[in-house]
Order: structure tokens, then sequence, then C-alpha cells
């Protein structure tokens, strides 16, 4: 018989996404979040509570043959609240598991945790040298997790690149509705970095993967991304291009804008944060060998797939309202000052 897997926040994009992916393959799934979902499951059982309550969760996970702990804050979030959210809660999900006797819990963190990693493709044992709030917090939890399974306790770490699909919104949401308005959209520099992202097909079969692998395999950390990936130039203009308007990727000055997006940030009236500034400048991509060699981990989609299956499903489906700075992924974030800059694309 299947094993009851527990979810959290499973309001999000990924616990969301990977509620239904359990649940239809008959697998008994309980999602956990502090927002009610939006789109429930049939076949899936949800509580609401929040993941730092310990107490609360050690009753949810009670009987439960493994936790997939999702939950998370994302880049947007004030400091203090990202840490409190993500180290916080990882050490409550994994404390409740412990007490509860939950044989198994797999942890999504980050490649944030590498920083501006010069080593690509960056593998799993480089050093930990996060620049930001975000990146030192899911460093910090890395810890705990990592500190749990020196106690005994089997606990996966996944560190997935940023995921795409159906309902992803954030600043990708800016990119497509500029593209379906007809306009150009602009890149920093000459836009040829390379940047691994992934499909949420992809990392659902991951996380399924270190679900079901022997305990001696699973136990371990692995980058989680797509094998094929473009230059960020190239996967942009297939979205403009399957918008049909002939818009076109432009460059900007890379120096100058950065420091423009950066005094805007600053006051609060652009959504762009500092690291993905400057992420998006040099190549960022990670060695997936040992996902591959250990779990079978095969990914099926393309940078150019997943960012295309996003902008396809903005397409078919109601925009949400975006959300204030954006608040979880699936929110469309408010492009402040940047909306300005529309008259000139």
């Amino acid at each position: 018989m299947a094993v009851r897997v527990v979810v959290t926040g499973a309001s999000g994009m990924l616990g969301g996404s990977l509620v239904r992916h359990l649940a239809e393959r008959g697998r008994p799934v309980l999602g956990v979040d502090l927002r009610p979902g939006t789109d429930p499951h049939p076949l899936a059982r949800y509580a609401t509570g929040d993941v730092r309550d310990t107490t609360l969760m050690a009753g949810l996970v009670r009987d439960a043959g493994a936790v997939v702990h999702c939950a998370s804050a994302l880049p947007s979030y004030p400091d203090e609240e990202i840490r409190d959210v993500i180290v916080g809660g990882t050490g409550s999900v994994l404390t409740a598991a412990a007490r509860a006797g939950v044989p198994r819990v797999v942890h999504v963190s980050s490649t944030a945790v590498y920083g501006l990693p010069t080593r690509v493709p960056t593998p799993e044992d480089h050093p930990r040298e996060p620049v930001d709030a975000y990146g030192r917090a899911k460093a910090a939890a890395e810890e705990i997790a990592e500190k749990f399974r020196a106690e005994g306790l089997c606990v996966p770490v996944l560190r997935p690149k940023t995921f795409l699909g159906p309902g992803r919104m954030g600043l990708f949401a800016m990119l497509f509705e500029w593209a379906q308005e007809g306009r150009d959209f602009p890149i920093l520099g000459p836009g040829d970095a390379r940047i691994q992202m992934l499909a949420i097909e992809d990392l659902l079969d991951a996380v399924t993967l270190a679900l079901d692998a022997p305990a001696g395999v699973a136990n371990d950390t692995f980058n989680i991304a797509a094998a094929e990936f473009a230059t960020l130039r190239e996967d942009f203009q297939a979205v403009l291009d399957a918008a049909g308007h002939g818009g076109r990727v432009r460059s900007l000055p890379a120096r100058p804008a950065l420091a423009v997006l950066r005094l805007l940030g600053r006051a609060g009236v652009s959504p762009v944060y500092d690291r993905l500034l400057y992420k998006l400048l040099a190549d960022s991509y990670v060695s997936i060998d040992k996902a591959r060699e250990r779990l079978g981990f095969a990914p099926r989609m393309s940078n150019r797939d997943a960012i295309l299956s996003a902008y396809d499903s903005w397409r078919r489906h109601p925009r949400p309202s975006a959300g204030a700075a954006g608040r979880t992924s699936r929110d469309a974030w408010r492009q402040g000052a940047l909306s300005l800059a529309k008259v000139f694309f």
C-alpha cells in the first residue's frame, strides 16, 4: 500500500502541483498550508496550518510515511520574514517529523545557496556562498536538514533551479504581458548568458524519485535542473515569437541599467531583487550528474519547453491579480516603475 505523504506549502505552485501529482497516482496525500488552496484535488486531503507550529505539525504528520517540505518564502519578502519562514519552518517540520517517527523528509532547497558561483556547471560540493537574505536562509535550512540527517533521519535535499510551468507568474508574467501586447522586451547586456531553468513536471518527477529511492541512495543532496538550455536571449525570444507580434529582445547597457534597477528596488518601486539582476549577467547552470546517476533523474523538458508551457497557460487562463510584490509564485508581481518603461518598447 502506498504510504501517506504530507506536503507542506500546498497552496503554492510546487506544493499544489505535487499534491495533485501524487493524488493522481493513487498515493494518499495531505496538503498543508497557511492559506486554503484555490484548486483542491478531490482525491487529496488538506489542512490549514503554519509549518512553524511544531505541535500542530507533529499531529499532522503522525502515521505519515514521508513528508515533502515545499513551504518557503520568496526573495521579495522582508528579510526577517524570509528567515522566520524558511529557517524556522524547516526546523519545525523536521522536529515534528522526528517526534512522530516519520522515516523520510524530502527537503526542497534552492541553488540560491551557491550565491553567484563562478564554477559552472556547479556541483553539489561547491561551497555554500549565499549573497542575499533568501540564499542565506536556504543555506541555514540545509544545515538544519543535515543535522537531522546525521541523527538518523533520511533527508533527501533537492536544489532546483528556477522552475517554470502552468501557473508560474512572478517576474515571468511581465515578459508574458509585454509579449502579448506586441512590445519588445529589454534585457541587461547582450543576453548571451546561459541560464538554466527547470520544468515543474521534471521537478515533480525528481521529488517522486527522492520519495521512492532506497534510503541509502536518497539520503543525499541533489541539483535538479533542465538538461537542455540556451541563452536568456534565445529563451525570451521564443516567447516573443510565440506571441506572433514581431517583438524582439533588446539589449540595454548593463552597468547603467543595473544601477537604475538597484536604486528603484531600494526605493520599493521595482520588484527586481539584486541577486536576480546579477545572476542574469553570467552563465548560471548546475551539474545534474548525481541526480541522473543515483536517482535516475531524466529531465524531459528544455528551458524553452518550460517557458513556452508557462506562457501558453498564461494566455489560456485568467490572469491572477498582481500580488503585493509577489507574495506567492502564482502572483503576477506589480511592475512598479518598470511599467513606465513600456513607452520605450
